[in-house]
Parts: C-alpha cells; sequence; structure tokens
C-alpha cells in the first residue's frame, strides 16, 4: 500500500481521517451528525474493509452506543427537567453555595461528581448532576466552564479508577488484583487527581473561555426564583441519589452472592443502571411533580419538552460511536497496542502507555482499559514483584487520555456546553489529559511506598 507496511497504511489512514473530520467540522461547518458518518465511511473503504461490511460496523458501534447512552440521556434528562421544574436543582444548588460560597462552587461540585460518581457510569453521573452546573453558574455568575469542568474531573477520575466502574472492574479480573486495595489506592490517586484537573485548571482555562451557556437548556435547567416551596434538601438528594443506591447493591451482590443465585440476580436487575435511572424518574413523579401540585398533564409536558434540545446530541453521540467502532474494526486500535508493548519500559508506565494510545485510536476508555489490560497481562511473567493493584490504576489513567473527536464523551461535552470543536479541546481533551498525567505521576509515586 503506497510502498507503506499494513500497519504504517493503517496509522496514516487514521490519522488523515482524523483531521479531515476536524476539518470538516471547523473549517467547512459540516454538522459533527453528518462529518462523522462521512469520516466512518472514508475510513472503511480506505483502510480496505470489505464493502459489506462497512455501515455495519458503523450501524453497531451506532447502537452500541445509543442502546445504553441513548436510553440513559433520555431517562436522565427527563429526572433533570423535573427537577429543575420543581426548584430541586435550585435547592441543591443554595444548600452547596451556602456551605462552600459562591467562589467556591467549582470544589462543592468537584467533590459531588467524586462520590456521587463512585457507582455510576460516566454518562449517568453527567445527564443526574448536569443541571446543578447551569443552576450554580445562573446563580452565582462563576464561568459555565469553570463549575463544568470540575463537575466533568469528579466523574471522569471515578469513571478510569474506581471500581465497580466496568474498565477498573474487568482489568482486576486480568491482572489478578485485589478489588479493595484498588479501590483504595483509586480513591488515594483519584481525588487530588481530579482537584489539579477539575477547580484548578477549570480556574485557570475559564479565564479565557467562560463559555456561552446554550439558551435552550438554559431555559431547561435554570428557572426563575419561585414563590412556592422548593422540595426539601433531603428529598431531593433522595430522588436523585436513588440510582446510586440501587446500583450499589448491584456491586454488593456481585461480591457477596455467587453468579446464578437468585438473589443476586434480582439485585443486578434492580441496580441496572437502566432500571436505576426509571426507578428514579418514577419516584420523581411524585417527589418532584405532583408533591409540587404539578397535575399530570403538566407533567408530561415536561417530559415531553425535556427531550427535545437533547435530540441532536443524543444523534452526534451515537455517530461518534460508529465512527469509534469502525476504529475498531479497520484494526487500528490493535497496531497502535502492539506497538506501544514492544517498548521496555516500567510495566506501570507501560500500562499506561497502552491503554492511552488505544484511548486515542479508539475512542472509548473502557475498551482501552480493557484492551489494555489483556496485551499487559503477559509481561507480569517476565516482571514479578510488580503491584498489581497500581497496574489496575495506570491501565485505567490511561484510559482517560486525550479525548478527542472520536469520543461520544467529547460530542457531548461540546454540545451540552455549546462549544466549537476548538473550546472542546482546550477545556475538555485538555482536562482529560492533566486528570491522566496527573494521576499516572501520582500512581508511580505510591509504587514506591506499596
Amino acid at each position: 500500500m503506497l510502498g507503506m507496511s499494513k500497519d504504517t497504511f493503517l496509522l496514516v489512514d487514521a490519522a488523515v481521517t482524523i483531521i479531515g473530520l476536524i476539518v470538516l467540522i471547523t473549517r467547512f461547518k459540516v454538522h459533527p451528525f453528518v462529518a462523522l458518518i462521512l469520516a466512518a465511511g472514508f475510513l472503511g473503504l480506505s483502510s480496505g474493509m470489505p464493502v459489506d461490511l462497512i455501515m455495519k460496523s458503523f450501524q453497531d458501534g451506532f447502537g452500541g452506543v445509543l442502546g445504553f447512552v441513548g436510553i440513559v440521556l433520555g431517562l436522565g434528562t427527563m429526572l433533570g427537567k423535573l427537577m429543575a421544574e420543581s426548584g430541586g436543582a435550585d435547592q441543591i444548588a443554595q444548600t452547596l453555595i451556602n456551605a462552600f460560597g459562591k467562589q467556591r462552587v467549582h470544589w462543592a461540585i468537584m467533590l459531588a461528581a467524586f462520590l456521587v460518581g463512585i457507582p455510576l457510569f460516566f454518562e449517568i453521573g453527567f445527564v443526574l448532576l448536569i443541571p446543578l452546573v447551569f443552576v450554580m453558574a445562573s446563580r452565582t455568575g462563576v464561568s459555565l466552564v469553570k463549575v463544568g469542568i470540575s463537575l466533568l474531573a469528579g466523574l471522569s477520575a471515578v469513571h478510569g479508577l474506581v471500581p465497580p466502574h466496568p474498565g477498573p472492574l474487568l482489568a482486576v479480573g486480568v491482572f489478578g488484583a485485589d478489588i479493595g486495595k484498588t479501590i483504595f489506592y483509586g480513591l488515594i490517586v483519584g481525588l487530588p487527581a481530579a482537584a489539579i484537573a477539575g477547580p484548578m485548571f477549570g480556574s485557570f482555562i475559564s479565564r479565557r473561555i467562560p463559555g456561552h451557556p446554550s439558551p435552550e437548556l438554559v431555559a431547561q435547567f435554570v428557572q426563575d426564583e419561585r414563590a412556592h416551596t422548593l422540595p426539601g434538601f433531603g428529598v431531593t438528594l433522595a430522588t436523585i441519589l436513588l440510582p446510586v443506591v440501587l446500583m450499589l447493591l448491584k456491586a454488593f451482590a456481585d461480591v457477596a452472592f455467587a453468579a446464578g443465585h437468585p438473589v443476586r440476580a434480582w439485585l443486578d436487575l434492580i441496580g441496572h443502571p437502566i432500571t436505576a435511572l426509571l426507578a428514579a424518574l418514577l419516584l420523581s413523579l411524585y417527589t418532584f411533580g405532583s408533591a409540587r401540585g404539578f397535575s399530570r398533564e403538566v407533567i408530561g409536558k415536561h417530559l415531553n419538552d425535556s427531550l427535545l434540545p437533547v435530540a441532536g446530541i443524543i444523534l452526534i453521540v451515537g455517530a461518534g460511536g460508529g465512527f469509534k467502532q469502525m476504529l475498531v474494526a479497520s484494526g487500528v486500535g490493535d497496531v497502535i497496542g502492539h506497538m506501544a508493548v514492544q517498548a521496555h519500559v516500567n510495566p506501570i508506565l507501560l500500562a499506561w502507555l497502552v491503554a492511552a494510545v488505544i484511548r486515542v485510536a479508539t475512542g472509548s476508555a473502557t475498551v482501552a482499559t480493557i484492551t489494555g489490560a489483556g496485551i499487559v497481562a503477559p509481561v507480569l511473567a517476565l516482571t514479578p514483584g510488580v503491584n498489581r493493584e497500581l497496574l489496575v490504576l495506570a491501565t485505567g489513567a490511561g484510559s482517560v487520555v486525550l479525548s478527542h473527536v472520536n469520543d461520544a464523551g467529547f460530542w457531548l461535552v461540546k454540545q451540552y456546553f455549546n462549544m466549537t470543536v476548538e473550546e472542546t479541546f482546550k477545556t475538555w481533551t485538555a482536562m482529560e489529559t492533566i486528570l491522566s498525567v496527573v494521576a499516572l505521576g501520582l500512581i508511580m509515586l505510591l509504587s514506591l511506598v506499596v
């Protein structure tokens, strides 16, 4: 292929495709949904994939993302709308503002995201807490980016480092690590990393990119000050934390009961992210709906209206999943991963590097963690004595680096925060990279004492 080996050609092809995607969106103003489909098709054709598999791979990726994320976004947005309309978001925002002060609300949202996000998928934590970002920014006058980056850092840190998130949990099994120690070390590494990448970096970058919130989402999440009584802080917190509790029960059942046990089977169903969010939404129909004096017609209208602003977001996120799958199906991820393994470096650094390059190639933190762990695991036989829990953390840290246009999360953040592609690179992508590098540094320091 043009005098290059197959592996080299795939790397060049992927690089050209990603650059072309960015140019289509930024220079020619092609809608990201359309641009992602075009880029995926080009990569499939140019990489030599069988013609009949090109659109199938894109469809599989699109459906694979929306089969979960689409449902989560729908349920979470409905819950967020009711929380906003009832004044629940105002209640939490006011409580945190009073506790931390107006100028430190970004620290409050980072800690809230870090704690709430431990048992939640990134997307669920995002849609549950995003109304608070808009409300806090509106009520305090603090930059939307300053508050939002702090939220994203807290969620990303636990997503990449702390079981029961799927990537770290599966890496624990691959490396034969102890799950309790992994969680403990993950919290030690994750909290300071989130603080540096979130509130600290957010304070810096928000002076350059303050953010311009979408008027439609502001109208949805930020309501006028209410004359009627707000829902209680306890009731509001109980409603939005219900999914957290249910998913914690699932995590407990997975540890306490053997596979196939009926109690575990039922708790796995009840604690499934979709079931848990649905339960919270049903509870909110009372706590944020009828208990606040809303009629059934009004509640129905709020639920219907909530989906309109996120329709475009859902399509773009799905297309990002399709593009990611095309990178995987074309073999780009495998090529990069195996190239990294050939480097003779510290196993912890190697685990981070392999996961990082797979993350850059495929756009999926979970795929990067699982694939990276599988590639690095055989190295353990050659380097006995390496701390397996820190290998899990290093793989997870590498899996969140340099999120860009092949990551569905990139487009989720871009659309919700109403940023350009360039601004998303300077805020979200930079935050993820800082989080990853700081976490790696802390893991290397921790390896000196454990």
